[in-house]
């Protein structure tokens, strides 16, 4: 783990696009590594989440909320597409932009404020609205990585921009 924290913090210092990636073998190993990210993110970061159905993104959210110290169960807000949990040590704004059909709904509940107010945005289903997400965020993608007998396996590989 010291490893995966000594990359997280490489990849925030670093000027201009980076990629970094790693596997987790379990879904706590998933919850674990968001974690640790969200330990180390600031105010005004930005975090997309993509990949397929199943691939772990709800429990990379629990993890990343854990990281925050948010205590209240996270789960996809799906239907009301923006979840706000603020009893963290910095407020976590989670979306779940799967049920958009067209980016200009995202201003009718008011995106833009989100990434101007005091906290962290975490958004799942991101490449939905890939044309208006702010140009400096972190690109998350997950995948299933079957490895043998491991059916749990994950490749998340992380972008900054």
């Amino acid at each position: 783990m010291q490893k995966i924290i000594e990359n997280i913090r490489l990849l925030r210092s670093q000027e201009g696009p980076s990629t970094w990636e790693l596997v987790t073998h379990s879904a706590s190993e998933t919850f674990t590594f968001a974690k640790e990210l969200a330990k180390n993110c600031i105010s005004g970061d930005v975090y997309c989440l993509d990949g397929d159905l199943g691939a772990g993104k709800t429990v990379f959210a629990q993890g990343f909320g854990a990281g925050l110290g948010i205590e209240t169960p996270i789960n996809s807000p799906t239907f009301t597409i923006v979840q706000e949990y603020d009893e963290g040590r910095l407020p976590m704004y989670h979306f779940d932009v799967y049920r958009i059909s067209d980016s200009e709904e995202m201003f009718e509940i008011g995106f833009e404020e989100y990434l101007t107010k005091e906290g962290v945005c975490l958004i799942e289903w991101a490449c939905l609205i890939e044309d208006i997400l702010p140009k400096e965020r972190f690109a998350i993608y997950m995948e299933k990585k079957q490895q043998g007998e491991d059916f749990d396996a994950r490749r998340i590989r992380i972008c900054k921009f």
